[in-house]
């Protein structure tokens, strides 16, 4: 049994409700088993992989054996930077080559940024836009657009960002311009709220 077709909220220039656009009914279908998967991916792509410890051949000294092999009563030694020895180095420790990577094919991506955007949709954090450009470069009138739709942050999609929206937004916390190519379904998780361009939705759902 598929999901009701949900409908992202239309604004015109002045920021007001307009009407709706329906995004594709297939839409709904969409297991969210594939924006867990590029999310987790994506996350892990991040993980900076910088730990790393010495093992026996990394730790400086030990190069005298420690006593004679027999003789003593005691076990024998060969290096006093064995792992099991006090300073010594470790056994199986991380070496900073390890490979986070998670595969995820083109598909899953696509599905996954489709199931993003349909979430939002679904809970009224989808609006849509002619055009999102701030011509003065001002950040004061960049923050104008999320306090007069009331959000908390937003991520705001353009086909192609040009200089002064990207100045306009840069210096606000709670939101970040990124045009189509850059788009992927992790930013449309992370944000409490998408803001995108008309074209740029048209685009993606026009093979939904």
């Amino acid at each position: 049994m598929s999901k009701e077709a949900v409908k992202a909220i239309v604004l015109d220039a002045k920021l007001k409700k307009s009407g709706d656009f329906e995004l594709p009914e297939n839409y709904s279908e969409i297991n969210p088993h594939n924006l867990y998967l590029y999310v987790k991916s994506y996350a892990a792509s991040l993980r900076a992989n910088s730990a790393c410890t010495k093992n026996k051949g990394s730790v400086s000294g030990g190069g005298k054996k420690p006593w004679s092999q027999k003789g003593r009563g005691g076990a024998r030694a060969g290096s006093s930077r064995s792992s099991v020895w006090v300073g010594g180095g470790s056994a199986f420790g991380p070496r900073g080559n390890r490979n986070y990577d998670l595969k995820v094919n083109k598909k899953q991506k696509k599905l996954a940024l489709e199931y993003a955007l349909y979430e939002k949709a679904r809970i009224g954090s989808l609006y849509i836009v002619d055009s999102l450009e701030i011509s003065s470069g001002k950040t004061k009138d960049a923050a104008n657009i999320l306090k007069k739709l009331k959000l908390r942050d937003a991520l705001l999609v353009k086909d192609l960002v040009d200089e002064k929206t990207f100045l306009a937004f840069r210096n606000l916390n709670n939101s970040y311009v990124a045009d189509i190519n850059e788009l992927n379904a992790y930013m449309v998780a992370t944000f409490h709220a998408v803001v995108v361009e008309k074209s740029v939705l048209e685009n993606i759902t026009k093979e939904g």
